[in-house]
């Protein structure tokens, strides 16, 4: 499985335009091959600092991701709105079973 996670700080200005761009961006990628979990979250600590959290199968589903016109429209469009860069991390992982209490 592929973890992604990232983040972008929006100024109270574009704070609204920046949530539904995520909100939007998470919705389409769920529904791309491969994509296990795709979510938009505002940190509850830091109004306006916006978090992504996707699952994906494998990289191969990444890759088609990332290659989406809309995909790079979104990276586009959220930077624009952004203080800084925004970041990403990209993870190889497997699950592990938590044991029963």
């Amino acid at each position: 499985m592929i973890i992604i996670t990232g983040s972008a700080e929006l100024g109270p200005d574009n704070r609204e335009e920046g949530l539904r761009l995520g909100r939007e961006h998470s919705a389409r990628s769920r529904s791309e091959p491969g994509c296990i979990a795709h979510n938009c979250f505002e940190d509850a600590e830091t109004p306006g600092r916006l978090h992504f959290f996707e699952k994906w199968e494998d990289m191969a589903a990444v890759q088609v991701h990332f290659a989406v016109p809309a995909s790079g429209e979104f990276v586009r469009r959220l930077s624009a709105l952004a203080q800084a860069e925004p970041t990403i991390e990209i993870y190889a992982a497997d699950r592990i079973e938590f044991p029963a209490r």
